[in-house]
C-alpha cells in the first residue's frame, strides 16, 4: 500500500509542501501571521506562550516548537521571535536543524522593530517558496506515513461508530508498517487499566497508568468536581454522563495493538508503531501534540461537530452522527453514520476511512484546509504565568 509524498533530506514523507512561519513567543505572533500572508504556500504557527514561565513550562516550549518545524510536512521554516523573552529561538533552530531543512530566524527587536521584520520575513519565505514550490510527490510505501487520531466533540455516536471504525483503521496501518499517535490522557482516566494491558513492556505499562493517574491528580489538586470540564457540557448533551463512558469511546479508536512508547508533551515520535503522546483532549493543544509528535495526517472523529483543523497537517474530520453530517456538512469530510442505521458494517466504514487517509495524504483537500479553520492553536503547559 502507497501514498504520494514529499520526500524531506531526513527520508521522511510528507503529505503536504509548506514554508512554515512558527512564532516563538505569543509577542510575536502579529509577524508571522503578516509575513505568511504575503506569499502562497505559507502556514503560520502561533500561540500563547514563550515568555514569563516557570522553566519547566519554557522547556516544554522549545521542545514542541523544534519537533514541530521537523515536521515533514514544512519543507523550509522561519522563526519569528521578539527578543527578550525566555524561549531560546536559537534553542530552536538547532533542533529543527537536525532535520537537515532549512530555517531561519528573525528576532523583532533585533531587525528594527515589526514592519522591518516582516519585510524580512517575506523576502526569505518569497525565496523559499520559489525553491521548493516545484518539488513534486513521489510514490512511497505506507510504512512512510504517520497518522495522528483525535476525537472531540464527542457523543454517544463517536464510541459506537466513528471511534470503533477509526480503531481498526489503526490496527490496519500498524499491521502494514505505519505509525499512528494518540494522546487526550484526561480521557483515558477510567479506562487506563485497558491502555495499560497494551503496553509492550512492564515498563511501559507502569508509566501509562502513572501518566493517567498524574493527569487525573491535577485535576483533583483543584479542588473542584472535573465534570463540564471533562466530560463537557456538550459531551453531557451528546449522552455522556461519566468520564469513564468518553474514556471507553476514546479508547477504542486506537485500536487493539500494542503501545510502543509514552511521549513527553512535544516529544517527537522515534521509530514505528503505536504512541501515545501526554496531552489534554482540548484541540488546540492535542492537535500541536500530534504534530509535533510527527503526524503528517489527522484523523479526527467527531459526534457534535468539532471544526478544527491544524495549520500544516490535513485533519480528517469523521462523524457517526447523521444529524451532524447534515448539519455540519461544510466541516465533516466523512459521514460512517450508516453504522448506526445498519447499512454499513465497522469493517466497510474502517476501508471508507482508510481510503480516504491515503487520498488525503496524497494531496486532496480537506474540508478545514479549505475553509482555513485551522488557526487556534496552544502548546499545554502546567505552570502559572509569572
Amino acid at each position: 500500500m502507497t501514498f504520494r509524498g514529499y520526500e524531506r533530506p531526513d527520508g521522511t514523507f510528507g503529505t503536504r509542501n509548506f514554508i512554515g512561519i512558527i512564532s516563538t513567543v505569543v509577542c510575536a505572533n502579529e509577524v508571522a501571521k503578516r509575513i505568511s500572508s504575503a506569499t502562497k504556500g505559507i502556514k503560520y504557527y502561533v500561540h500563547g506562550q514563550g515568555c514569563a514561565q516557570v522553566s519547566t513550562d519554557i522547556k516544554t516550549v522549545e521542545r514542541t516548537l523544534s519537533s514541530l518545524g521537523q515536521n515533514p510536512n514544512l519543507a523550509a521554516i522561519i522563526l519569528v521571535g521578539l527578543g527578550c523573552e525566555s524561549v531560546d529561538i536559537q534553542k530552536v533552530a538547532d533542533g529543527i536543524s537536525h532535520s537537515n531543512k532549512p530555517v531561519e530566524t528573525i528576532v523583532v527587536q533585533e531587525v528594527g522593530g515589526a514592519k522591518r521584520a516582516i519585510e524580512l520575513g517575506k523576502r526569505l519565505s518569497s525565496r523559499f517558496y520559489n525553491e521548493y514550490a516545484r518539488m513534486k510527490r513521489k510514490d512511497t510505501d505506507i510504512m512512510n506515513l504517520t497518522l495522528g487520531l483525535k476525537c472531540g466533540g464527542s457523543d454517544t455516536t463517536s464510541g459506537i461508530a466513528a471511534n470503533p471504525a477509526l480503531g481498526l483503521v489503526a490496527d490496519q496501518l500498524i499491521d502494514l508498517g505505519a505509525t499512528c499517535v494518540f494522546g487526550e490522557t484526561t480521557e483515558f482516566i477510567g479506562a487506563e487499566e485497558l491502555l495499560a494491558a497494551r503496553g509492550k513492556t512492564p515498563d511501559l505499562k507502569k508509566q501509562i497508568l502513572r501518566t493517567v493517574l498524574h493527569m487525573e491528580e491535577r485535576a483533583k489538586a483543584t479542588g473542584v468536581d472535573m465534570r463540564g470540564g471533562q466530560p463537557t457540557k456538550g459531551n453531557i448533551k451528546g449522552g455522556l454522563s461519566t468520564i469513564e463512558e468518553k474514556s471507553l469511546g476514546a479508547a477504542i479508536k486506537t485500536g487493539s495493538r500494542g503501545i510502543d512508547g509514552v511521549l513527553q508533551y512535544g516529544e517527537k515520535i522515534s521509530g514505528r508503531g503505536l504512541f501515545f503522546v501526554d496531552s489534554p483532549g482540548r484541540e488546540p493543544e492535542l492537535l500541536t501534540a500530534l504534530a509535533a509528535a510527527g503526524a503528517t495526517t489527522i484523523s479526527f472523529t467527531t459526534g457534535r461537530g468539532a471544526p478544527q483543523g491544524f495549520p500544516f497537517v490535513p485533519t480528517i474530520k469523521i462523524t457517526g452522527n447523521p444529524k451532524t453530517a447534515e448539519m455540519l456538512a461544510d466541516h465533516i469530510d466523512i459521514d460512517v453514520s450508516g453504522i448506526l442505521s445498519g447499512d454499513l458494517d465497522l469493517k466497510d466504514a474502517a476501508g471508507v476511512i482508510l481510503e480516504e487517509i491515503l487520498t488525503v495524504s496524497s494531496g486532496k483537500l480537506v474540508k478545514a484546509e479549505k475553509l482555513r479553520y485551522e488557526e487556534a492553536m496552544n502548546i499545554y503547559v502546567t505552570g502559572p504565568i509569572i
